[in-house]
């Protein structure tokens, strides 16, 4: 099987497709209303109703389970609400200072290939990193992005230590995704301690300003869509977010 580094990664859509629309919420989101828009959007996508789309949001401190989620990697069950996502990949957190992006698009208009969309988003955020002069790497036996750490101890094995700056988890139906990505700026990473991140015990879990980086989340938001039209094509910015969040 090819690994994803070396799978092709445009990820661009069929000749005169419309513009991504991209939005920006302000304040929190609610999960549980972030989960119901996905579906309806992800729903009309698919009939023909409404376009892709790109979310930008950030939520209130909380774990979500994927699909693969192991219940032993629920360290701290009663600190945060807990709710199943439905996606793929097993426990993350979500909360303020990380900004999630609800990947929205129709891969029938682009590449009906899970892993090749799965490479795209990490290259996606790999280019976002690379704007501010960070190393993001991908690891083929861990989906998600990853900065080595020469500041910190080494591994038992010698290897250089790693914390993960960027989670992934997609769900796809009739080839329309929901869910997508999420990259730290600067939430409390302390949060991350009630739960095995991702499944994955032995590294550790970082931000932009962790790694000494002043960077906001407009900041963040600006490299976001830039990187993403390399990878995915133009984006079109919405006059405001959809509505006022709690």
């Amino acid at each position: 099987m090819t690994q994803r580094s070396q799978i092709e990664t445009s990820f661009k859509a069929t000749p005169n497709s419309p513009p991504v629309e991209w939005r920006i919420e302000p304040g929190l989101t609610a999960y549980e209303d972030a989960l119901t828009f996905m579906e309806a959007r992800a729903a009309a996508i698919r009939d023909g109703s409404a376009g892709e789309m790109v979310w930008l949001v950030e939520h209130p401190p909380l774990y979500t389970a994927g699909t693969s989620a192991q219940a032993s990697d629920l360290v701290e069950p009663d600190r945060f609400p807990v709710f199943n996502a439905g996606r793929g990949g097993e426990y993350t957190y979500h909360g303020p200072g990380q900004r999630v992006a609800y990947v929205m698009l129709d891969l029938k208009r682009r590449r009906e290939d899970v892993r090749a969309f799965v490479a795209a988003l990490e290259e996606w955020i790999i280019g976002t990193l690379d704007r501010f002069n960070v190393r993001g790497e991908r690891r083929e036996d861990r989906v998600g992005v990853w900065v080595v750490r020469p500041d910190r101890p080494a591994m038992p094995d010698g290897s250089p230590a790693e914390d993960k700056i960027a989670a992934i988890g997609i769900r796809l139906r009739r080839w329309v995704s929901f869910h997508g990505i999420a990259i730290n700026v600067e939430p409390d990473l302390n949060h991350f301690s009630g739960i095995v991140p991702c499944g994955v015990s032995d590294h550790g879990v970082t931000s932009l300003v962790d790694l000494g980086l002043p960077v906001t989340m407009a900041d963040l938001d600006v490299a976001l869509k830039s990187a993403f039209e390399t990878v995915f094509g133009p984006a079109a910015i919405a006059a405001e977010g959809l509505r006022k969040a709690g």
